[in-house]
């Protein structure tokens, strides 16, 4: 469930004897109608800015939204609607009876500064071969190739001969795409003559179209130059890991996290190194000193679905400079926000430090087979390099394709649409499960957490109905830490959803029930 919005209205007995640390403060910050900027993203921006530079300290109780609102001769709509955005991107925080509040903005002193004993690494590209992959067990011995292989597709019979339905992550909903606006792309597309040499970075012409596609969606000050078109997430990943990862480096991933990550940095021969997350993200506490390269998804993480909040995030590129690693960042979900505007990608708050993945798998189709990766050109001349050795490269028609949809504004359209569309399905397991739903402020999928003995047991009766589940268990490297359902409404309609919800509720109660 979304967390509440922070109370903005303490009563009067709260107001009282504050401690020095809770005092109110004059905010520093002011609104200009002639500005075509939103007034709400206006206050927003003038708060954060007072946070980052210390006018506001952690701990400063902030006014109501009536004061706020009042003194800024603005509407109380434009007060709370700042309010949410950055408590959401973690910058304040409620407590209860008592009012709003600069959270722990807390961030290690001296950015560039190297820890003791230490010296500052850069990333280096890989060897001269490119980074060949190893030649013998490609997750054999740890078991990696356990990931469920893509049967029950929609349409196909359960096993009591009804329709089955696919609630697990991983798979968008294709249905649901323009017709006319993908058959002019394509059209287009096959007007052009097929080349001759293709361009490790992908056709300038989509990758201009791509730079204006991230400035307007996740407000990313990118070039062409700052970006490579690939082939999706998995490719994207794999060309880092060929361009800065030796044998024997270490890798971090998300646990539990995405286990493509895993596979790819073990097959380049990393030792993958677990870093524990929590309901927000990836603990920056926890973090080695000695990691190359750390995968995170910090816009929806998977599979649990926390948002890494933006002090946070800082202090994660802190360690980051500190230890000398690269950040890979898989703007995974970023696309599909359901309460405010996505939070600022970690590569706009530091790019020397962080390689940007994106694609087009979730958010079109995945069988378009284009993605993105985003770097400065110093790291992105390295990644280009490796794919060259590779003979790696993403297919012209389909990057002319997707160029055409990006230019006629189709794929923009398109993403409102589905944001709609996934949004009703979101709110009808909301509507059904109520609290027990964790991660649902983005993205398409859940988390359900169950006891540890109660998961195959679900998992088992709800396939008897016709009802394919996943389990936070696959996600993770070693043994769980957290137990229970990811369900994933991508692939599955409106009502197939609001059908399969009903059925996991009624055994989740027998679960209740039974303790």
């Amino acid at each position: 469930m979304p967390r509440p919005v922070p109370p903005a209205d303490p009563p009067v007995s709260a107001r009282r004897g504050l401690p020095r640390s809770a005092r109110l403060v004059d905010l520093p910050v002011r609104v200009d109608r002639r500005l075509p900027v939103p007034l709400c993203a206006q206050l927003a921006d003038g708060l954060r800015l007072a946070m980052r530079d210390g006018t506001l300290k952690s701990g400063e109780r902030l006014p109501s939204t009536r004061a706020l609102a009042r003194q800024l001769a603005v509407s109380r709509t434009v007060v709370t609607e700042a309010y949410q955005q950055l408590y959401a991107e973690g910058w304040i925080e409620g407590r209860h009876g008592s009012g709003t509040y600069v959270a722990d903005l807390t961030v290690p002193a001296s950015p560039g500064a190297v820890a003791s004993g230490s010296e500052p690494r850069t990333p280096r590209p890989g060897s001269g071969d490119g980074g060949a992959v190893p030649g013998s067990g490609y997750g054999a011995a740890s078991g990696e190739w356990d990931a469920p292989w893509p049967e029950g597709r929609r349409g196909s019979a359960a096993p009591y001969g009804g329709e089955v339905i696919d609630l697990r992550p991983g798979q968008p909903w294709v249905e649901g795409y323009d017709e006319a606006a993908w058959r002019r792309a394509w059209r287009r597309a096959a007007e052009l003559p097929p080349g001759d040499a293709p361009d490790p970075y992908g056709l300038p012409r989509l990758r201009e179209a791509l730079a204006g596609h991230l400035r307007r969606s996740r407000g990313i000050p990118v070039g062409p130059e700052n970006i490579m078109v690939t082939r999706g997430t998995g490719n994207g990943l794999d060309l880092v890991a060929a361009a800065f990862l030796r044998p024997g480096d270490r890798a971090g991933v998300e646990e539990p996290g995405y286990r493509v990550a895993r596979n790819v940095f073990a097959a380049r021969g990393a030792e993958i190194v677990p870093c524990p997350v929590d309901g927000d993200g990836v603990l920056v506490d926890d973090l080695p000193g000695d990691l190359r390269v750390l995968y995170t998804t910090p816009a929806h993480q998977y599979p649990l679905g926390g948002r890494l909040p933006v002090p946070r995030r800082e202090r994660l590129l802190a360690w980051a400079r500190r230890a000398g690693a690269l950040v890979v960042e898989d703007d995974y979900d970023a696309e599909f926000r359901y309460d405010v505007a996505p939070l600022p990608a970690l590569y706009g708050l530091d790019p020397a430090r962080v390689i940007l993945l994106g694609t087009l798998s979730k958010s079109l189709s995945p069988d378009i087979g284009v993605g993105w990766l985003v770097a400065v050109p110093e790291l992105l001349e390295a990644v280009a390099r490796a794919r060259y050795a590779l003979a790696d490269r993403t297919g012209g028609p389909a990057q002319q394709a997707v160029a055409v949809l990006i230019e006629n504004g189709d794929l923009d359209r398109h993403l409102r649409r589905m944001r709609l569309e996934y949004a009703r399905r979101r709110a009808a397991i909301v509507e059904v499960l109520g609290s027990r739903v964790m991660g649902d402020t983005a993205g398409l999928h859940v988390m359900v957490e169950l006891p540890a003995h109660a998961v195959p047991a679900v998992v088992e009766a709800a396939g008897e109905r016709g009802v394919l589940l996943d389990t936070t268990a696959r996600h993770h490297h070693g043994p769980p830490s957290r137990h229970g359902l990811v369900l994933g409404y991508g692939s599955a309609s409106l009502a197939q959803v609001k059908r399969g919800i009903v059925i996991l509720a009624e055994l989740l109660g027998r679960v209740d029930a039974t303790g």
